[in-house]
């Protein structure tokens, strides 16, 4: 199977799927450092490196993992959203040159085909908001799916699952864009082809995984529609 999507020159599809953080943006820094600002608020004063190797995760699970009881549930619950609110706040002072390149050109040449889109991402809604916003393609989307709106994260594929009922299409149908392992494990469980944008792992990271096509960026996709169907081109 995953030899011969390798293969293909282009991919049938119905409709795009995205995910966000460090796909359509390459923020994962911008979350280092909003850790690093919180958790030196706390009395860790930790490296930026030693806060890329350590803290990974759902922010109340890092939070139990590296106070204990320290903290109440709610104050866990306010200083998880306090991080969040610097990481909003660190992302706004230099947000455009942190779009990953070629993304917004390809979203609107793919609107302008009339592909359906969608956004399903692990991250809270006021983070999403906050990006699709400063993109400016919340009127090209046709849904967006956070975390708030899920049961089950990834790799489970019900992000997506959400995104293609939205739009009306077989999530089969659709082609999903992932930068992390986890969504590539997701899209792989959906059933669904999966680009991924190397601005977060690198393709050793997803020997187990079948991945229809490896980019540093959205640079040289094309979007085009044939007949029935639209085919993204990969060369």
């Amino acid at each position: 199977m995953i030899g011969e999507i390798n293969s293909m020159k282009n991919l049938p599809t119905q409709a795009l799927l995205f995910d966000l953080d460090g796909t359509l943006v390459d923020n994962m820094m911008v979350h280092h450092r909003a850790w690093q600002r919180k958790l030196k608020e706390l009395g860790l004063d930790y490296s930026l490196e030693r806060v890329k190797a350590e803290i990974h995760g759902v922010n109340l699970e890092i939070l139990k993992n590296l106070f204990g009881d320290r903290f109440t549930p709610e104050e866990r619950e306010q200083i998880a959203w306090d991080k969040e609110a610097a990481y909003r706040d660190i992302f706004a002072a230099d947000f455009a040159a942190n779009i990953v390149p070629g993304a917004l050109d390809f979203i609107r040449q793919a609107h302008a085909a009339g592909i359906p889109m969608a956004i399903g991402t692990a991250g809270p809604k006021e983070n999403a908001e906050f990006v699709v916003e400063n993109l400016g393609i919340g009127h090209l989307m046709g849904h967006l799916v956070h975390s708030g709106m899920v049961s089950r994260g990834k790799p489970d594929p019900e992000v997506f699952q959400q995104g293609a009922d939205a739009l009306g299409v077989d999530l089969k149908d659709c082609i999903i864009f992932e930068d992390s392992v986890t969504g590539a494990k997701a899209a792989n469980n959906a059933g669904c082809p999966v680009v991924v944008l190397t601005t977060t792992h690198d393709e050793p990271e997803f020997t187990e995984l079948e991945v229809a096509d490896f980019r540093p960026d959205f640079r040289g996709l094309k979007i085009e529609k044939t007949g029935q169907e639209f085919r993204l081109f990969l060369d």
